[in-house]
């Protein structure tokens, strides 16, 4: 997080209610994404090294999201939010309770209701939590658990993805034009590689050129990166004859994959939205091998990887375009 961001928890316990105050360096579309859709609350929602898994998710006024807490020993502690009030990209309100796994209130602990507001500007984005609670010592209740500790925690991990998504989504993508490229892996040696097919074809290096993984923050969660591995092609852009571009990455064992020829190329797709995206990956993957499902990638991607049912790999990866 950057220390000019905004970060403000303030407990008014003469009023029952929490306040907390955050800026997020990311646009309000985003932000609101993070907020509403399951596969994304996941991934920041919880304080590490818990995680949060959404068994079930409705986002509309009535609808509900049923989720669990899993702890590092795979325990679960169930909660369900039931969504009241909702205007697109602006406000969202939602009544927030322990239950069970099926979705059964508890009544043993207290509930709160969540009013949330998002304001932008610009390339920075507010979100102002109101979270109320019906008497004191239900509020008393929630801080002594660690709220506040935790939820600033998960603050902190939507800061990271958000802030790593919109960088590299202004960075690779200008245009959602479509377009189909192919793309190469490699056991170490991107960069040798493209400096050949460079010469051979006259080609020009177009993106970013060669990326290496250095050059990106991680998610906090990965292990380590060794010297060694951070010198290595994240991603490689090179355009060829007839304006065809080539893409690649570095895979090596000490990083945990296997190159083998026949994974080592994929037909990458880069259809112009997400609609798009999920109807071509459960046309192409029907019936094959999928080694990456569908899902939103820290780099700011919507990306798939499998093998059809006639053994060809494919990658689609929709990135939207940076709106600048």
């Amino acid at each position: 997080m950057k220390s000019t961001l905004l970060m403000d928890f303030v407990v008014d316990k003469k009023n029952n209610k929490i306040n907390v105050e955050r800026e997020f360096e990311a646009p309000r579309d985003m932000v609101w994404s993070a907020w509403t859709e399951s596969e994304l609350l996941d991934q920041w929602w919880a304080p590490k090294p818990w995680k949060a898994e959404t068994k079930s998710m409705d986002f509309k006024e009535g609808g509900h999201w049923l989720y669990a807490m899993v702890g590092p020993e795979g325990e679960r502690h169930w909660a369900r939010a039931d969504y009241q009030t909702i205007r697109p990209e602006s406000f969202f309100s939602a009544k927030d309770a322990f239950c069970d796994e099926n979705g059964v209130i508890d009544q043993q602990h207290p509930s709160m209701l969540w009013e949330n507001n998002f304001m932008d500007n610009g390339e920075v984005t507010t979100v102002k939590v109101e979270i109320s609670f019906e008497k004191l010592e239900d509020l008393e209740a929630i801080i002594s658990m660690g709220f506040k500790e935790g939820f600033i925690a998960g603050l902190d991990n939507l800061d990271h993805y958000l802030s790593t998504q919109f960088r590299l989504r202004k960075e690779n993508k200008t245009s959602n034009k479509p377009r189909v490229t192919t793309y190469l892996n490699f056991p170490g040696n991107t960069e040798e590689a493209f400096m050949f097919y460079k010469e051979v074809f006259n080609g020009k290096f177009t993106g970013n050129g060669l990326r290496r993984f250095g050059d990106l923050e991680m998610p906090s969660d990965m292990p380590p990166m060794s010297d060694e591995n951070k010198k290595l092609i994240i991603h490689a852009e090179l355009t060829i004859m007839g304006g065809h571009v080539l893409m690649a990455t570095d895979s090596p064992e000490s990083m945990g994959f296997k190159m083998e020829h026949g994974n080592n190329m994929h037909i990458n797709i880069e259809p112009g939205s997400r609609e798009e995206t999920e109807r071509l990956f459960e046309k192409l993957s029907e019936g094959g091998e999928v080694s990456m499902p569908l899902a939103d990638m820290f780099w700011g991607a919507y990306f798939a990887s499998f093998k059809d049912k006639y053994g060809i790999n494919w990658m689609l990866h929709h990135q939207t375009a940076n709106k600048e």
